[in-house]
């Protein structure tokens, strides 16, 4: 049978495209797009692959600014003529699972998440996008209000819908009224290492962004002037984040893999103030046997054990932060760097192929009676 994937864009290989890699490397097909940037995915996975792209590809800027034809998305996607394939796979966490097909073909979408800015974090986006009022405000209300009804239509497409946790199974059931798998998504465990020694700081990983709550962090430590603080990751929040910060806390920006591999064998904690649909950075921290103090919410309570791989916080206040590290520091000795690289290793790219596959041959064992 002849397969196709489609997903989003390809101009960087982050969490979902890692979904997409492992995808490929087990049903080779043509991979179809809204664009990509042939500089940002030279010398990756992507490089050589037969990758067909849509009408925006030709836009202007397109490359660098897809996001600003947000409203030609939907038409799009539906562009793509997909007849001469019996089962298409799509990676989506906006407009992929919209394509269109017939009753002869079967479609298996894996739904990273209900479109975040058009619906848990729309007034959030537009507070901080300054879209409150005006004609720009106007605008890009009409334009998320018709991207949540394309959204919710497009979401009967699929024939099934796999998503990355438990958290995002139930958003699916909330906005889209479907049923979903969850198959927890591939990390590349086995590039990380245990360091029998650590030293004493604790680390960050993260887009600077408002949802990703690093500014809490960042006061917490100004709560607690005697700790030191890592933050690696760069963002259009970076400046108002650095304005919070003490002289215990150190911003390293953008690092490389090896870099970063160090960083996280050799502190003392991850800290992880943010909502995740599932949330790759903790597990990465914990294939490196370091645990974890994360916000007790999202795809976190799926990852993370409670004093086993780390700790949780309950409020997402820096005053929350500062007793949950004082807490951690209390139990330090318990954590076994041994056990939680072993619990990491249940979320790896061979378990994600198993499942992906066994679950898209038995979808095809049904549909194609």
């Amino acid at each position: 049978m002849k397969t196709a994937i489609v997903h989003e864009w390809l101009t960087q290989v982050t969490g979902s495209e890692k979904v997409v890699e492992n995808i490929y490397k087990l049903y080779p097909s043509p991979i179809f797009v809204l664009v990509k940037d042939d500089e940002l995915i030279k010398g990756t996975f992507f490089e050589n692959l037969e990758i067909h792209t849509s009408f925006i590809q030709r836009l202007p800027g397109a490359r660098k600014h897809y996001r600003n034809y947000l409203f030609l998305f939907p038409l799009a996607v539906e562009q793509f003529d997909l007849r001469d394939y019996d089962v298409i796979l799509s990676s989506s966490h906006a407009v992929a699972k919209g394509v269109l097909t017939n009753s002869e073909q079967l479609h298996i979408s894996y739904c990273h998440t209900p479109i975040r800015y058009a619906w848990d974090l729309y007034f959030e986006y537009i507070q901080s996008s300054g879209l409150e009022s005006g004609i720009k405000g106007f605008l890009a209300k009409w334009i998320l209000h018709n991207i949540r009804k394309f959204d919710v239509i497009s979401a009967s497409r699929p024939d099934f819908i796999i998503t990355n946790s438990k958290y995002v199974q139930k958003r699916i059931k909330k906005i889209y009224r479907r049923d979903s798998t969850v198959i927890y998504p591939p990390v590349d465990v086995d590039k990380f290492h245990l360091s029998s020694e650590k030293e004493d700081f604790y680390l960050v990983v993260s887009r600077l962004v408002p949802y990703k709550k690093v500014d809490i962090v960042v006061k917490a430590f100004s709560l607690l002037p005697d700790r030191k603080l890592i933050v690696v990751g760069e963002g259009p929040e970076a400046k108002k984040v650095k304005k919070l910060a003490g002289k215990n806390v150190e911003f390293l920006g953008y690092q490389n893999e090896e870099n970063l591999k160090r960083l996280y064998a050799k502190a003392r904690a991850l800290i992880n103030p943010q909502i995740e649909d599932f949330g790759i950075t903790p597990v990465e921290a914990m294939a490196s046997g370091t645990p974890v103090i994360a916000y007790a919410r999202g795809g976190a309570l799926e990852t993370v054990v409670d004093g086993k791989t780390g700790i949780f916080f309950n409020e997402q206040t820096p005053e929350a932060l500062k007793e949950a590290i004082i807490k951690f520091e209390e139990i330090e000795d318990s954590f076994s760097p041994e056990e939680i690289r072993k619990h990491s290793l249940k979320f790896s790219a061979e378990r994600f192929q198993r499942e992906y596959r066994e679950f898209v041959e038995r979808s095809k064992g049904d549909f194609f009676k």
